[in-house]
């Protein structure tokens, strides 16, 4: 079988060599997009990160795909019902950066109550003043977690450890981890007015569109802190400008944001498949985040441990590996395992 890895660095590629002796590998720095699709149109497999464009359009030109191998836990950067129709299947890496990214949340909120970010510039430049840097300690604050899944139990788990009382909201509790971690689950509405600092870990999907918007915004306290690591979809950025205009939220670390290939392709923007593409509102309201003092603001990177990235390649390498054996793993749709050529 054919296998294209694409938004692969060079040092990722040595995981792949236990699969060469079955499989012709191709490696490719940059996302599949559908500038390059056609070159790798007879690819059997292909492997990506979340950068790479697979929509319909896109896969629609692999004619010989049978399968895709996500290196990411969410999916939904993959048109599924397209991988569907085609019997594509699409596998995932399920686990892999619990810890990796209830650390990062933490490196953003200290990160903010500590104003490490102006804190460290200032004394590069030679200024030793205190002004201005005053901050806040995280021991009793209320910390509000929106998705108790791996992610957010790890976080919790850290929370206690700062003495953080914690409230938690999720459509599926799990009580015995409530039990063993201390926290409580509440509704959405009484986490949003008692919460401090809110952080949240859910998956992007039409429930989850906008999850956090104006009415949301207007339930919270006054000096809300607010955390990001999930997907900028999650968090309907124009009404965080505003809430951050009305002093509702008086700071926010984001390590995702809407429409995040946009803003990677700066010198883009002009241009008209941008304007079709992409909503310019949501855009002007990225640029104004990104250059507020009190907003912290990482490029997706949460996960990027190496220790991370090595668990990932070697659960993508199992799952090409399963499938070529007849025997799917980590299965997110369902596809034709069989090859004719």
């Amino acid at each position: 079988m054919k296998v294209v890895v694409f938004e692969v660095e060079e040092w990722e590629r040595q995981a792949f060599d236990k699969l060469k002796g079955e499989h012709k590998f191709e490696f490719v720095e940059k996302p599949l997009s559908a500038d390059n699709a056609r070159r790798y149109a007879d690819a059997d497999i292909i492997s990506t990160f979340i950068y790479s464009d697979l929509g319909a359009e896109v896969l629609g030109q692999f004619e010989y795909l049978k399968l895709i191998a996500t290196r990411s836990t969410g999916f939904d950067h993959i048109d599924t019902e397209c991988c569907g129709e085609q019997q594509v299947t699409v596998c995932n890496v399920p686990t892999y950066g619990d810890t990796t990214v209830a650390e990062h949340v933490f490196g953003l909120l200290l990160a903010i109550s500590h104003k490490l970010v102006e804190a460290a510039d200032r004394t590069r430049r030679g200024d030793f003043s205190l002004q201005g840097l005053r901050g806040f300690d995280l021991r009793g604050k209320t910390l509000g977690v929106i998705g108790t899944g791996n992610i957010g139990q790890c976080v919790i788990e850290i929370a206690n450890g700062f003495g953080m009382e914690v409230l938690a909201y999720d459509v599926v509790q799990d009580e015995k981890a409530a039990e063993r971690l201390g926290f409580r689950y509440v509704e959405m509405d009484e986490l949003l007015s008692n919460s401090d600092i809110i952080t949240l870990h859910v998956p992007a999907n039409e429930k989850t569109h906008h999850l956090l918007s104006v009415e949301e915004f207007g339930e919270m306290k006054d000096g809300v802190v607010l955390i990001n690591t999930a997907r900028g979809s999650v968090v309907d950025i124009q009404a965080l400008v505003r809430a951050f205009s009305e002093g509702k939220v008086a700071a926010a670390g984001l390590d995702v944001l809407p429409d995040e290939p946009a803003i990677r392709e700066e010198a883009e923007l002009l241009r008209s498949v941008y304007r079709k593409k992409y909503d310019l509102e949501t855009l002007l309201s990225n640029h104004i985040l990104l250059r507020l003092r009190d907003v912290v603001i990482t490029p997706h990177s949460a996960f990027n441990t190496r220790e991370a990235i090595e668990r990932i390649l070697s659960t993508t390498v199992e799952n090409i590996a399963a499938f070529a054996r007849s025997e799917p793993q980590n299965v997110v749709v369902e596809g034709d395992q069989g090859f004719d050529r």
